[in-house]
């Protein structure tokens, strides 16, 4: 229901947009609910809570440059969203699952954060062969 009143959501549902209803809603759409309805995409494609999505605000706005710009810059930084990325999972409820259950290694480290925040130069890799065919099994779904 979430999907075909938001639209299309990749990193929630494989599902193709010509099975989603294509028809405008009949009123016209207010400022307010044009923002209301962003918000809420957004903050169910990234798996976000209100009071998380209000903490990303508040840092993109605080920093330099353009807010929505730092804002997905720091979206796209988060760990689960990464892998959803790189393609070892095909949703990004499984990226977090992958990541709260120990299968992924950040510089060596285990890191059971989804909402890590990883930088340009940082390594990811899955932390054994286990991890590494339960990842394999992922992307062949």
């Amino acid at each position: 229901k979430k999907i075909r009143r938001l639209g299309t959501l990749p990193g929630l549902s494989t599902k193709s947009e010509c099975d989603l209803r294509k028809k405008p809603p009949p009123w016209k759409q207010s400022q307010y609910f044009i923002r209301l309805k962003e918000k809420q995409r957004m903050s169910l494609h990234y798996g976000l809570t209100e009071r998380q999505l209000l903490k990303y605000v508040r840092i993109a706005g605080k920093a330099k440059g353009e807010t929505s710009r730092v804002l997905l810059q720091l979206l796209e930084m988060r760990l689960d969203n990464i892998l959803f990325r790189l393609g070892m999972v095909t949703t990004l409820p499984g990226a977090r699952q992958l990541v709260t259950h120990r299968h992924i290694l950040v510089n060596g480290r285990i890191v059971d954060i989804p909402s890590y925040r990883c930088k340009p130069q940082d390594t990811i890799e899955a932390r054994d062969d286990q991890s590494r065919a339960l990842i394999q099994k992922y992307i062949a779904a």
